[in-house]
């Protein structure tokens, strides 16, 4: 199924974000990733972990999106890029949500803030009624 949801052009990986199942897809095809670029133990923990958070919101909040994931050159850098994107109703206030603690759901609060501490670049553009879409990157050390 991973495989059938997942496509891939010019090097990038587009994954649907619908449903729990996508989520989990999401979370698999980026390790994978994120193994061949050459990411290993905790920060593949990391990786996950963001990329839960992001697509939880996605199918919590919105109608639906999808994650583009890319292998990345900077100079001598090597990474992974994560763009989600979402056609949801937006966010309002980005600056509130991004501070702990605030959930306009039944959540805890912490999936923005806490993606954000956990990669190593991190935006996010919204705006009510336009949906929201989130830009995060990860570096080998």
């Amino acid at each position: 199924m991973l495989e059938r949801a997942a496509s891939v052009t010019d090097d990038a990986i587009t994954i649907p974000i619908e449903g729990d199942a996508d989520i989990v897809a999401a979370r698999l095809k980026s390790r994978q990733l994120a193994k061949q670029v050459g990411f290993t133990g905790t920060d593949l923990v990391l990786i996950a972990t963001a990329i839960s958070e992001i697509t939880r919101n996605i199918v919590c909040y919105a109608t639906g999106g999808q994650m583009t994931l890319t292998a990345v050159t900077e100079g001598r850098r090597r990474g992974i890029t994560f763009v989600m994107r979402d056609q949801g109703p937006g966010i309002s206030d980005v600056q509130q949500a991004m501070r702990d603690g605030f959930s306009t759901g039944k959540s805890l609060g912490l999936g923005l803030p806490g993606a954000r501490r956990l990669m190593d670049d991190f935006q996010i553009v919204s705006s009510a009624g336009q949906g929201t879409t989130v830009t995060m990157s990860k570096w080998l050390r």
